[in-house]
């Protein structure tokens, strides 16, 4: 056993600011959270008056009560829908998340249409997308709860309408794979919308509400002058009576989720057992996981302490200590399941990259996931680390990670920049789960390096035409440069372009990455054939 000590001081000032500043940014991103249900929320007597359920209340019908379930990228389009961060309302028009229904681990999508009819918000599109990929890499079953007004026409971007055909494609993937995909259209699916539904293998519709047409009344009027209603253009009777596009008619959102469940139920599906893997809790206080991490980047963490908390009784393996020894590589287990890790007490040097790149090709071999768990401000600089190899090192670290075998999770701890970024398995290398930690920075470089970086060229440049340079406009321009890195770079403004997969509490990563651990095992375990059901069609 290699038992980690504990080095932290919960008594410490240094400690306390930390934690405080944590704290800070967990209620900002609830805050943030709670907005967006309390937007939903507001449609609430409109939605009951109608004899609807509220999209939330779809979800938690329709999942397992008590059940996990890790909700995905809650801040999505944070800042894109209005500029004013007062008003803002996160989460892409989208509810997304993994769970189960019926005992089965499936990946749950349901639209919002409880803020602007469901209408697709900024970034919802990739969202969508994130979550079918998520779906289609960890062979889950794909619930999808529709009821949109499509896409916003007042935003209508050209490029969104092509790039959504991806949605539509991946829906097809998914029924290709041999993973179900079960649709309740609990209103509209219009227009190219109307796909959304089409491609489904099980579609449930309500009785009086659903609303499925490639053309709405306005639209068909304008284009053939042709008047009709929009239950006789496709309403939940003519679809599941005479198109034979629905296969279950139910009356209410209720009944349609209980049939939803049904469906699920009757699939010969794996469904993961009780855990029986013996396993000790960290012998730390996951609490103090608040108060490790400094909120300025450029102060030195011991990312020992914070692996001390998340893994089975503290007990770290690592691998070759005292060669590269900024990089931290080793072997533990999470509820007691294997996985390797690798995190950064500093830059990456190219004994660091050199280890790791060994380190992850033995975990390849022995089929071990791996988590990376970033705070780096990336590759050594310098005349001496290249002569060393850094760049045919630090290449060969990111060949690693590109060509690994296993499941790779990555955690944004504290600071993502630069090449490290890559070599740490950053979002652009396709991880199978990313999730940040409220207080991350993800950059190509820090904002006073990036600004000084341009005033050097800027000052060699003038020299060079022999004219003088303006200390004024040099300062603005510094000034500029760190305003335009320094707004992009903490997770509100990362996670609202869906470069992960959502904020978590650090408090949270244990219980996360168990289950994500869990899906990565079973999607991997699993070979999908075609599935048998009892339920019979109405």
């Amino acid at each position: 056993m290699s038992i980690l000590e504990n080095t932290i001081s919960p008594g410490s000032a240094a400690y306390h600011a930390n934690r405080d500043g944590m704290l800070g940014l967990i209620d900002r991103m609830r805050t943030l959270e709670e907005r967006t249900r309390a937007a939903s929320a507001a449609a609430k007597d409109r939605f009951h008056k109608r004899g609807q359920l509220l999209p939330r209340e779809r979800v938690a019908l329709v999942l397992d009560p008590g059940a996990p379930f890790i909700e995905l990228s809650t801040l999505a389009g944070y800042m894109f829908d209005v500029p004013d961060a007062a008003k803002s309302v996160p989460g892409g028009g989208v509810i997304a998340g993994i769970g189960f229904v019926s005992g089965i681990r499936c990946m749950v999508s349901a639209s919002d249409s409880g803020i602007d009819a469901g209408a697709l918000q900024p970034y919802g599109l990739d969202k969508t997308l994130r979550v079918q990929e998520l779906a289609l890499e960890n062979k889950l079953p794909y619930v999808q709860l529709v009821e949109s007004a499509g896409a916003n026409l007042l935003r209508y971007r050209v490029e969104d309408f092509v790039r959504g055909g991806n949605i539509f494609r991946n829906l097809a993937r998914l029924s290709a794979s041999g993973l179900p995909v079960v649709t309740v259209t609990h209103g509209s699916s219009t227009a190219g919308g109307a796909y959304q539904t089409g491609l489904s293998d099980y579609i449930v519709m309500v009785r009086g509400r659903t609303r499925a047409f490639l053309a709405g009344p306005p639209l068909l009027r304008a284009a053939t002058g042709e008047i009709a209603t929009e239950e006789e253009l496709g309403g939940a009777e003519m679809h599941t009576q005479v198109s034979g596009l629905g296969d279950y008619l139910a009356e209410d959102d209720r009944d349609a989720l209980r049939i939803a469940r049904e469906i699920m139920a009757a699939m010969e599906w794996g469904r993961p057992g009780r855990a029986t893997l013996e396993f000790k809790p960290p012998r730390y206080d996951q609490d103090e996981l608040l108060g490790i991490m400094p909120m300025d980047h450029k102060r030195p963490v011991d990312m020992k302490q914070v692996i001390a908390r998340i893994v089975d009784d503290s007990d770290f393996t690592e691998m070759a200590p005292n060669y590269g020894p900024a990089t931290v590589c080793g072997h533990a287990r999470i509820e007691g399941q294997a996985i390797g890790i690798i995190t950064n007490n500093g830059p990456l040097d190219p004994a660091g990259a050199n280890k790791a790149t060994h380190f992850i090709q033995a975990c390849c071999q022995t089929r071990t996931p791996l988590l990376y768990l970033n705070n780096t401000t990336g590759y050594m600089v310098g005349k001496a680390y290249e002569e060393a190899g850094m760049i045919k090192h630090g290449s060969k670290m990111i060949q690693a990670v590109t060509s690994a075998t296993v499941p790779q999770i990555t955690i944004y701890c504290g600071a993502s920049f630069g090449a490290g970024n890559y070599g740490m398995c950053g979002r652009g290398f396709h991880p199978r789960f990313c999730f940040s930690w409220p207080n991350a920075k993800t950059a190509v470089m820090g904002g006073e390096q990036a600004a000084e970086t341009m005033a050097i060229v800027t000052e060699a440049a003038a020299a060079r035409r022999g004219k003088p340079i303006e200390k004024d406009k040099l300062d603005a321009m510094k000034a500029q440069i760190v305003g335009v890195f320094d707004g992009q770079m903490d997770v509100f403004s990362t996670s609202a372009r869906v470069l992960d997969d959502g904020v978590i509490d650090p408090r949270d990563t244990r219980a996360v990455l168990s289950e994500v651990l869990a899906i990565c095992r079973e999607g991997d375990a699993r070979t999908p054939q075609r599935m048998q059901f009892s339920v019979a069609r109405p």
